[in-house]
């Protein structure tokens, strides 16, 4: 029995079956990624107020200490 016109039905038949297998997948996965990157993007914009809020605080603690660092240089020089 001659098989060779099996091999070449296969051939075209597997093509097409790849081509729609891949096809498929793609929009599965931009959509996934579509959804990764908004999660990102959210997480980035919570990240920036977290950041925010430190520099804020940093700021405020600075000050305070300037502020007692001056404090205490003004007591030293009163008992002086």
């Amino acid at each position: 029995m001659d098989w060779s016109w099996l091999v070449t039905l296969i051939c075209p038949l597997m093509m097409i079956f790849m081509m729609f297998g891949m096809r498929g997948g793609h929009s599965h996965g931009s959509q996934k990624k579509q959804v990764d990157i908004i999660q990102v993007q959210n997480e980035l914009s919570e990240l920036k107020e977290q950041n925010e809020l430190m520099r804020k605080q940093m700021a405020t603690l600075s000050s305070s200490n300037h502020a007692s660092a001056y404090a205490k240089e003004k007591l030293n020089n009163v008992d002086n």
